[in-house]
């Protein structure tokens, strides 16, 4: 399995960066285009890496936020599949500044074939969008700085990723992680009927050196996760922790991971 950095919050040498996130996973046969970032600056670094964009099997968008889906507007064909509620309306608490995204779900699917499901669904044997995660933990998931229309509280629950069954076990990327860690590979778990974790890549949506994040750091050792990598959301003071724990480092925009 091969997963290309095709956009993260920190840039490359040559590959430069955004507030956004955007991966290219192959494995199991096939491409995938995982989040678009908010511009078209991942498909200006896949150029700059030699990135082949245009055989893409399926798109997944991880949740309904600009900067992991208004790329898409510089997309069209193809297989794109996300949870339904990807398409509300939602803002920022602070200053009511809109954080959705940029195309309406009827733009949208008149440019894409357009898959919602709230529930898992199957894209390989070894490949399945884990839809709406169940949220069990009593440590995530119980804050949010986001409001609907209507000033009811977001807590995305739009918000998936999506797992791959390897020889050693599960390996799972996260959009932003708003669902929680913990929660996310627990549903994974279920889903896929894989108790072991290999990895786990992506936005953990992790600010602080609080509750949330050592109980995250313990979960993936209890469970003996050989790669971590915390990435886009993850804040500096989280991210000390995850290396001193693991030793890993910040991802990078123009990286490429094999595993």
């Amino acid at each position: 399995m091969t997963i290309s950095i095709l956009t993260d919050n920190s840039p490359g040498e040559n590959t430069p960066a955004e507030h956004g996130l955007s991966y290219l996973i192959e494995h199991d046969g096939k491409r995938l285009l995982f989040d678009t970032g908010q511009s078209d600056l991942f498909l200006k670094n896949a150029g700059t890496m030699g990135i082949d964009i245009t055989n893409i099997d399926t798109i997944i968008l991880s949740h309904g936020h600009f900067d992991h889906g208004d790329g898409l507007q510089y997309l069209s064909g193809g297989k794109l599949i996300c949870h339904p509620g990807c398409f509300i309306k939602r803002y920022r608490k602070a200053d009511y500044s809109y954080i959705g995204l940029k195309n309406s779900k009827d733009e949208i699917a008149g440019r894409f074939n357009l898959i919602t499901s709230s529930k898992p669904y199957q894209i390989t044997e070894k490949i399945v969008y884990l839809g709406e995660i169940t949220r069990v933990t009593d440590f995530e998931s119980k804050k949010t700085s986001f409001v609907l229309e209507d000033d009811i509280s977001d807590f995305v629950i739009d918000d998936s990723a999506i797992a791959m069954v390897l020889d050693e076990g599960l390996f799972v990327v996260t959009g932003c992680g708003h669902a929680g860690i913990v929660n996310t590979l627990e549903h994974a778990k279920k889903v896929t009927g894989e108790n072991r974790i290999h990895g786990i890549i992506g936005g953990f949506h992790l600010k602080k050196a609080d509750r949330q994040t050592k109980e995250t750091i313990g979960y993936l050792q209890e469970n003996r996760v050989v790669h971590v990598y915390p990435s886009h959301c993850t804040d500096n003071p989280a991210l000390a922790l995850f290396y001193k724990n693991f030793g890993t480092k910040k991802v990078r925009t123009g990286e490429i991971f094999t595993f």
